[in-house]
């Protein structure tokens, strides 16, 4: 944000002796010297790079990144009575109404597995999922003060609203194996495949959120409409119910590929099935991966682009 600042105009008191003819001419080269380029010599601007982000600057401010992530961590948790226990009673409770109304009443098949062990096997990706988008995407306009004062790497603080979320699913994903351990599910070599597939949905989460986060700074539309996405994307997603039921329908098959299109798809089914020991369904995690890296390639592009501004329009 840079403004043109006045003509300065120096006035020399040596001048008083020289006639008015010289004495003019000398405070006119004076301001001449003195004028100021009504635009900036020299602008800071964020490399120009297609869509790739500048690991080495990140890197660089890794310190503030771990800063960030742990001030919401704080903040969130600030004078509350039960602290980060909200962490694991937010999925807990989620699981306990999903398996009274959808268990019980309604019938929800659950491909041998208890209900409540497949329902808090859906959410906790949810919950992290959609609670990184939510959080990332007002991230930019909650730290305007801090954009507007000092240069950074931007993608840093979408970046460290993900990072909070993620400890808590990690927090949370201890309750799963106790959960695990209750009903009896053995451990197997597929677990193994867990961190690749949390990596996975964070790598969706920071592309989605770091888009969203720099077009919320333009228009502010979309911190209002996005809440309403997720809760679509919710039962888009095989969050309470498994994936068999829409493969399994009489729906068409351009239905079916339409939902495999669902990046959590694939992640949430083999998320279960490497915890549980299903198959792995290879052809939706391969679109899921697919899909994935390309909202990330175009989301980073589209960030670098409106970075420059960020600052301007905040």
């Amino acid at each position: 944000m840079f403004m043109p600042l006045e003509t300065t105009t120096v006035k020399s008191t040596k001048t008083d002796n020289l006639p008015a003819e010289v004495s003019a001419s000398v405070q006119s080269s004076f301001e001449v010297s003195t004028s100021l380029p009504d635009q900036p010599l020299v602008t800071i601007q964020p490399s120009r790079a297609l869509g790739v982000p500048n690991l080495r600057d990140i890197w660089h401010y890794r310190e503030l990144l771990y800063f960030l992530i742990w001030r919401d961590v704080k903040v969130r948790y600030k004078q509350t009575a039960l602290g980060v226990a909200w962490v694991v009673m937010q999925p807990l409770l989620s699981t306990l109404v999903f398996t009274v109304f959808l268990g019980r009443f309604a019938r929800v098949p659950s491909d041998g597995l208890p209900y409540p062990l497949l329902v808090f096997a859906g959410l906790l990706p949810w919950i992290f999922f959609s609670g990184a988008l939510t959080a990332s995407s007002g991230s930019m306009v909650a730290s305007a003060q801090l954009i507007s004062k000092v240069y950074f790497p931007r993608m840093i603080i979408p970046a460290a609203a993900v990072g909070a979320r993620l400890l808590d699913f990690v927090i949370s994903f201890a309750v799963l194996i106790g959960m695990m351990i209750y009903y009896g599910k053995p451990f197997s070599a597929r677990m193994l495949w867990v961190p690749a597939l949390i990596a996975l949905i964070t790598l969706l989460s920071l592309a989605i959120g770091i888009w969203s986060s720099g077009m919320n700074v333009k228009y502010r539309d979309v911190g209002v409409a996005l809440p309403v996405l997720i809760m679509l994307w919710m039962f888009a997603s095989p969050v309470v119910y498994p994936s068999s039921i829409v493969y399994g329908s009489g729906i068409s098959s351009t239905w079916k590929f339409i939902y495999t299109l669902n990046p959590l798809v694939g992640i949430i089914d083999n998320l279960r099935a490497a915890l549980f020991g299903g198959p792995f369904n290879w052809r939706s995690l391969g679109i899921s991966a697919a899909i994935t890296l390309i909202l990330f390639i175009y989301a980073a592009f589209e960030f670098k682009r409106m970075e420059r501004r960020f600052a301007d329009i905040i």
